[in-house]
């Protein structure tokens, strides 16, 4: 297993703009279903989480992103704020069903076009680049209910069209895109748990593995009509992003080592070893015989190195034990025959813990996660493209209490600690983006858990306020030591 630094005493205390590299980015992100909101404004079509969203019993407080936090009309306030905090690049998705309301890819919607080339303008004109997201979870609905949605191999020429659509409409100014938000959810809760749209779990022992599938194979079309039509003119780069906890062996023993080696192959490996090494990882193809798919010879040639970049959504660790039945519901967690558990043997917490019941703050998992892709997937170039944690949404608290984030405050001085030594360590991290800008729709979760550094007043006009790590931040870019002031 790789080497973890969860003892490291070299991390520094505090942290500033000097511990990075002079071009690193540093930004925040946001997606279209959770922030913009206008549902039935300009043209866009059904997603199919707004179908989800409809059905009763599926988000926490029955609530939708009909208006979200309505960035579609906000957008230039919000450029204008992270402009003036400090941050260089805004990591935001496209609604596919902004583009092509029936995902088809017959007719562009040209309203949908014009709101991202607004976009992209004012945060051009803010000196601020953009960092583009074709697809993060919100599928055009007609695509789902006329063929399968990611169940059908006909989805990967549907999101060609998309892609090609968004490179000639936007490659002159987008100079980075990512294809897809971490597929590993849509497969995993969309198709297994049915937590996410579009809320699948007749068959979870096979079609979690037939929507990864044909997510990379997707990914692999759209990187190669780009590579193929575009990037030599346009000057670009494309990846993917995908999410991975780290894991660490609850014990010394060999079959703990060989669990969360396991639990990083099914989390990570499904998609990163069929672009670097060809096929899905060992472990997997012996655990799941004929339910996982396989590769022609021309998906492997398309899908080989078929990232410029590779972004990672990180936010937790794990302690991971071997069992032979996992105690976590879903087919995908029965096949890792893995526990995820937050305490060391001696009961000590792995460290405090968020809003959300997954959500613990470790730092050092995300220096052992890097120095590991760093080692097994030859030192890609990096971007940490979400990176955060969540408070609870309390309606009764007064503002100044929900602004002033303390604990979110020292979340990211410990990661950007952990993620500077990892470029110590010699692996490629490029730029980090914050997740999240504003709060938002939280998914199932609906507007239960805020992750923003900005804080949005859902019952006074989706007004904004930065919060105490949005001003450590703008400290922090400005060249302040990272601490936390009495400002705060």
């Amino acid at each position: 297993m790789a080497t973890t630094f969860k003892n490291d005493e070299e991390a520094p205390k505090e942290i500033s703009l000097k511990d990075f590299p002079a071009d690193f980015v540093f930004g925040v992100a946001t997606s279209a279903y959770q922030v913009e909101g206008a549902s039935n404004e300009g043209g866009r079509g059904d997603s199919i989480w707004d179908v989800f969203t409809r059905t009763e019993g599926k988000i926490l407080d029955g609530s939708n992103g009909d208006i979200a936090v309505d960035q579609y009309h906000l957008y230039k306030e919000d450029v204008e704020l992270m402009s003036k905090l400090g941050f260089g690049a805004y990591r935001f998705s496209v609604s596919w069903s902004r583009i092509f309301p029936d995902g088809l890819g017959t007719k562009v919607n040209e309203e949908g076009i014009t709101y991202y080339n607004n976009l992209i303008n004012t945060l051009l004109d803010k000196g601020m680049q953009p960092y583009l997201t074709l697809y993060h979870w919100d599928l055009p609905n007609h695509l789902h209910e006329s063929m399968g949605g990611w169940l059908s191999d006909k989805i990967v020429k549907y999101f060609a069209i998309y892609a090609e659509t968004c490179f000639a409409r936007f490659g002159d100014r987008v100079k980075h895109w990512i294809t897809l938000n971490e597929p590993l959810q849509t497969s995993l809760s969309g198709y297994d748990l049915g937590t996410f749209a579009p809320g699948r779990s007749e068959k979870s022992s096979t079609e979690p593995y037939l929507a990864a599938h044909h997510q990379l194979l997707a990914h692999a079309a759209a990187v190669s009509i780009y590579r193929q039509k575009f990037q030599a003119q346009q000057g670009g780069e494309i990846g993917i992003v995908c999410d991975c906890e780290w894991a660490e062996p609850f014990s010394d023993k060999m079959e703990d080592k060989l669990a969360a080696a396991r639990r990083i192959d099914f989390h990570f490996g499904w998609f990163l070893d069929p672009i670097y090494a060809g096929d899905y990882p060992k472990t997997m193809r012996e655990k799941l015989g004929d339910r996982l798919p396989k590769f022609s010879d021309e998906d492997r040639e398309l899908l080989k190195n078929s990232v410029d970049f590779l972004g990672i959504n990180h936010y937790t660790t794990r302690l991971i034990a071997h069992v032979a039945t996992s105690p976590d519901s879903g087919h995908f967690y029965q096949d890792q025959q893995v526990e995820r558990i937050v305490k060391y043997p001696g009961g000590e917490a792995i460290g405090e813990k968020a809003a959300s019941e997954w959500l613990y703050i470790v730092p050092w998992g995300i220096r052992s996660l890097l120095n590991y892709i760093a080692r097994k997937y030859h030192n890609p170039k990096i971007y940490i493209t979400e990176n955060g944690m969540d408070d609870e949404e309390d309606p009764k608290a007064p503002l100044h209490e929900m602004l002033d984030d303390k604990k979110r405050v020292g979340y990211y001085k410990g990661y950007l600690a952990a993620v500077s030594q990892a470029i110590k360590d010699g692996v490629d991290v490029r730029g980090y983006f914050a997740w999240s800008f504003l709060d938002n729709f939280e998914w199932a979760h609906g507007y239960t858990k805020r992750f923003g550094i900005v804080y949005v007043d859902y019952k006074n006009g989706l007004s904004r306020h930065p919060k105490s790590s949005a001003l450590w931040f703008s400290r922090f870019l400005k060249g302040g030591e990272g601490k936390t002031s009495e400002e705060d």
